[in-house]
């Protein structure tokens, strides 16, 4: 029984080093995110570099705070599913608004 409470009480430190390590490195992410606020970058650059940041703590978040990285693959595979259609969504009015830009 002894051995059973030893490998329960490990799992669980195991799991806190992980959370703990996640929550330094959004916290390293924030900085990383107002620094690149206060550089004087060109529009363009600055607006990459932040999606880019905000992409990772996203991927963080849903992957270790949502428990999305140790999923079956069915879950996988509806939020792919779920990305590509937000992605054909935002990319129709970009379609038609830009007045036949791609068409060309």
């Amino acid at each position: 029984m002894a051995t059973t409470t030893n490998d329960h009480a490990a799992d669980i430190d195991r799991h806190v080093r992980v959370y703990i390590t996640v929550f330094v490195a959004l916290m390293v992410l924030t900085v990383i995110t107002v620094a690149i606020s206060r550089v004087h970058l060109s529009v363009p650059l600055a607006v990459t570099a932040a999606l880019l940041v905000a992409t990772v703590k996203g991927s963080l978040v849903a992957c270790y705070f949502m428990h999305l990285i140790s999923e079956k693959k069915l879950i996988l595979a509806v939020l792919a599913l779920t990305v590509v259609f937000f992605v054909v969504l935002i990319a129709l009015p970009v379609a038609t608004h830009s007045d036949g830009f791609w068409m060309r």
